[in-house]
């Protein structure tokens, strides 16, 4: 996982990018049993936190990405690059690795 020293506001993607701020995972089972930390499934669901500007079509014209700062959204498993911007994990996706918005 790559680790950055900047500023997540200074965080600007590309094209139709999207920066996602990582859920926290599980602490406990759906039966009440406490997991370690080997045994805890890498969350796909997160915060938008920056949103690139959008794809650029072949005629030229910019399609701007249909989610905003702030969405929950729900992500591929094995999609992204992970970063961690200070003590926080974030994951770099494409607008076409995302599978829902979650409310």
């Amino acid at each position: 996982m790559a680790t950055l020293s900047i500023e997540v506001s200074s965080f600007k993607p590309l094209g139709d990018r999207l920066l996602v701020k990582i859920s926290a995972a599980e602490e406990k089972s759906t039966g009440g049993i406490i997991l370690p930390d080997t045994a805890k499934e890498k969350p796909q669901v997160g915060e938008v936190v920056s949103v690139g500007s959008g794809k650029l079509s072949d005629e030229g014209v910019r399609q701007p990405v249909d989610v905003e700062v702030g969405a929950k959204v729900l992500y591929s498993k094995y999609a992204g690059t992970e970063l961690k911007i200070g003590n926080e994990e974030y994951i770099l996706l494409r607008e076409q690795d995302l599978l829902a918005i979650v409310s």
